[in-house]
């Protein structure tokens, strides 16, 4: 009997964690605690390994993941090596509980995976995929238009920091090659 108790009450701190983390994300922030439970009863508890690909840059994206518990590595691949040590593998970040990745997946249709992502050690995550999003604007409009309003201003924000990156980069590049043209 005790048993019984005390799973019952897991799973109600389990659901009180997921309300959490789902509202503290900025794509479910807007949403009213009923409308959380919505999004509750679709997302998707993923557990990873240390070392295990989420998934690898060049695969179809199919949605996004917010880390619930331990840390993920966003790492790029190339043929040829790209840092000093000889790597194919360069990180481009770690990210941590809290943090998500892959919502570009959630509006583009067929779009390949622009980087890998990798579980830095044992991690929880949440999936939010496509097909979840179209079945909250079917079964709740309100709701999905909300989601869907979020998503635009993260993938706009997303935009506007890779162009600022751009230009900065560019900037550098600018400088570098006007050293090297220098007379000295």
């Amino acid at each position: 009997m005790n048993t019984l108790w005390e799973n019952i009450f897991k799973k109600q701190a389990q659901q009180r964690s997921l309300t959490r983390i789902l509202s503290d994300n900025i794509l479910f922030q807007d949403l009213s605690t009923k409308e959380l439970s919505l999004v509750e009863e679709i997302v998707h508890e993923r557990h990873y390994r240390k070392g295990e690909f989420i998934f690898q840059q060049g695969e179809v994206g199919v949605g996004m993941y917010i880390i619930a518990q331990g840390s993920v590595d966003i790492t790029l691949y190339d043929n040829q090596p790209l840092v000093p040590d000889g790597s194919k593998h360069v990180l481009v970040t770690r990210l941590e509980a809290g943090d998500f990745f892959g919502e570009l997946s959630l509006v583009e249709d067929g779009g390949r995976r622009s980087a890998s992502s990798i579980a830095a050690e044992d991690c929880i995550l949440i999936g939010f995929f496509k097909p979840d999003l179209l079945e909250i604007l079917e079964r709740s409009p309100t709701v999905g238009i909300k989601i869907v309003f979020r998503l635009a201003e993260v993938l706009g924000r997303r935009l506007k920091e890779t162009t600022d990156k751009i230009r900065v980069l560019r900037r550098e590049l600018g400088h570098i090659q006007n050293k090297s043209t220098d007379p000295l």
